[in-house]
């Protein structure tokens, strides 16, 4: 039996500690620094996703057989490395192949010398530069804060004043802090998008199935860009054609190009993809699993999800596959998220949840023996069923039986 420890706090980290804690291989499953609502599943640790010295004491002294990190920033600092300099297994990227995402710029460069479809674009470490541009391109634009921003480094602006404005809160007011010190701008890109997660150990590519997530924070894509208010798996709006071509031209070009960059990827690679009518470009990569996507896609996969990452990194064909039965998820958030969440309510309700209903602590802590929100994420409900309008219809009956001041969902996920 072995113990492993996920590296994170929030929804994705409780669904990885979920589905790991259901492998007959596994003992314990601890979680650092894990919240509260994740002891159905996991030991809380209470040592921070900074504290690289104590992570690495820690897998030593509990011989950990595994650690799978969660979060973008640790990924991004190189908390792979540290596990990999100290012989400790783990998956996950390392700070150079992470760049992937940690480096709009970088991406870009990579997607257009090994062929990678994606959009047109620009990158700028000049603000008076970048509005130049803004002034003869065509629009509407995107705008990326060129490092990590917690998924809200992007801005779509439909005319030139909106993206000057968007310009100077990354570039001049530091909205991003040094992640907007360099900017992309690309040209934007109309058709269905999805996310694609794969598998990746180095040119080893293993496809999961598709899902789509909602980032902005209210119904009918209203509102500032979120982290993520919900998803569903898989998307039916995607055909075989347009999948086969994502795996082909993108998820394989980009973990080839990885290698020949001498920077081999590890880990779940992320494509933030769309449907063109010129066919399938990447809009973005993850170096890690996506959140909400973990939590309506690991409960979709079948097969020991231990013994899976255990199989990748050892050089062997892993072996898993699909439900047939569509998931639903929907976020709850504290309002104000994502700029300025009101946290330190009760959450009451949660015991009257189904016993089919999957619930994941996103921001939560105890005080009293009760919840208490405590981030701009705070709940993930989520619902298998036979079909998509069930498994919502599911999900938002569930929804209703929740309830907290100042928290809040939307209605449309799935619709």
């Amino acid at each position: 039996m072995n113990n492993v420890l996920v590296v994170g706090k929030g929804g994705r980290e409780h669904a990885l500690a979920w589905k790991l804690a259901q492998s007959p291989q596994v003992n314990k499953v601890y979680t650092a620094p894990g919240n509260p609502g994740m002891a159905d599943v996991s030991t809380t640790v209470d040592i921070k996703e900074t504290d690289f010295d104590g992570l690495v004491a820690f897998a030593k002294q509990e011989n950990i057989a595994l650690t799978v990190i969660g979060p973008d920033q640790q990924v991004a600092d190189g908390l792979a490395d540290r596990f990999l300099a100290e012989g400790l297994a783990v998956w996950g990227p390392t700070a150079s192949a992470a760049r992937i995402e940690s480096s709009k710029a970088f991406a870009k460069e990579l997607f257009i010398k090994y062929d990678i479809p994606t959009a047109a674009y620009q990158v700028f470490t000049d603000y008076n530069k970048a509005c130049d541009y803004v002034d003869t391109a065509p629009t509407p634009l995107v705008l990326k804060a060129d490092g990590l921003a917690a998924g809200k480094g992007v801005v779509i602006t439909s005319d030139i004043t909106e993206a000057k404005a968007a310009l100077h809160e990354m570039m001049e007011a530091s909205k991003f802090g040094n992640a907007g010190n360099s900017v992309v701008i690309e040209e934007f890109l109309e058709g269905e998008e999805f996310s694609f997660i794969a598998f990746v150990m180095g040119e080893n590519v293993y496809p999961m199935e598709t899902a789509r997530d909602y980032k902005r924070a209210y119904d009918n894509d209203k509102g500032a860009n979120t982290g993520g208010m919900g998803a569903y798996s898989p998307t039916h709006k995607i055909p075989t054609t347009a999948i086969d071509e994502a795996v082909k031209k993108i998820l394989q070009r980009t973990a080839t190009a990885m290698v020949q960059e001498g920077c081999p990827f590890t880990g779940f690679l992320f494509g933030g993809l769309i449907a063109t009518k010129d066919g399938v470009k990447v809009i973005e990569f993850n170096a890690r699993f996506g959140d909400p996507e973990a939590e309506v896609l690991l409960p979709r996969l079948e097969g020991d999800f231990y013994q899976i990452l255990q199989d990748l990194l050892n050089g062997n064909e892993p072996k898993f596959s699909w439900t047939k039965d569509v998931s639903v998820g929907v976020i709850f958030a504290s309002e104000g998220y994502p700029e300025a969440p009101i946290t330190g309510h009760a959450i009451t309700g949660l015991d009257s949840l189904d016993s089919k209903t999957i619930l994941f602590h996103c921001g939560t802590t105890l005080r009293n023996g009760e919840y208490i929100t405590n981030g701009g994420r705070v709940l993930m409900l989520v619902r298998l069923a036979k079909d998509l309008t069930t498994a919502r219809q599911d999900v938002y009956n569930e929804a209703k039986k929740i309830s907290c001041p100042h928290m809040f969902y939307r209605t449309d996920i799935a619709y």
